[in-house]
């Protein structure tokens, strides 16, 4: 049902895949972006983008159970972290890496930018997702 893929020309990713090959007539789920927001809508770990970054996490996994799937389901993500600087993104994967959401190791990419849409909010992941039969 997923087939992950590294080019064989291409120098070898550390945890994630180059591709992700999802065979026709499976359902996919695509979620939109995962926040670091509680139950009462309020920012968690103001100024801390691992704490952030758990609390995505943790959305993330309410966001797949609700449509059937899970994390070792994920095919793909986008992580994104208010910052520039190399370390900080890195303490984010070191997360995503500890959720188990990159077992597959799924197809991903870690971006930096400048600001996200909720004011205080540091880390934000969307991600598709195989909703298994």
């Amino acid at each position: 049902m997923i087939r992950r893929v590294t080019a064989p020309g291409l120098f070898p990713p550390p945890t994630y895949s180059h591709a992700t090959v999802v065979e026709a007539g499976t359902k996919l789920a695509f979620l939109a972006g995962a926040v670091p927001l509680d139950e009462k809508g309020e920012v968690v770990g103001p100024g801390d983008p691992v704490r952030q970054a758990e609390q995505v996490i943790g959305n993330l996994r309410e966001q797949l159970a609700a449509v059937g799937s899970d994390l070792g389901h994920v095919v793909a993500t986008d992580v994104y972290v208010v910052s520039s600087e190399p370390s900080v993104l890195s303490a984010v994967w070191e997360v995503v890496e500890a959720s188990g959401l990159s077992a597959g190791p799924h197809s991903s990419t870690l971006i930096g930018v400048a600001c996200l849409g909720y004011t205080g909010q540091l880390v934000e992941i969307t991600a598709t997702a195989v909703v298994p039969e």
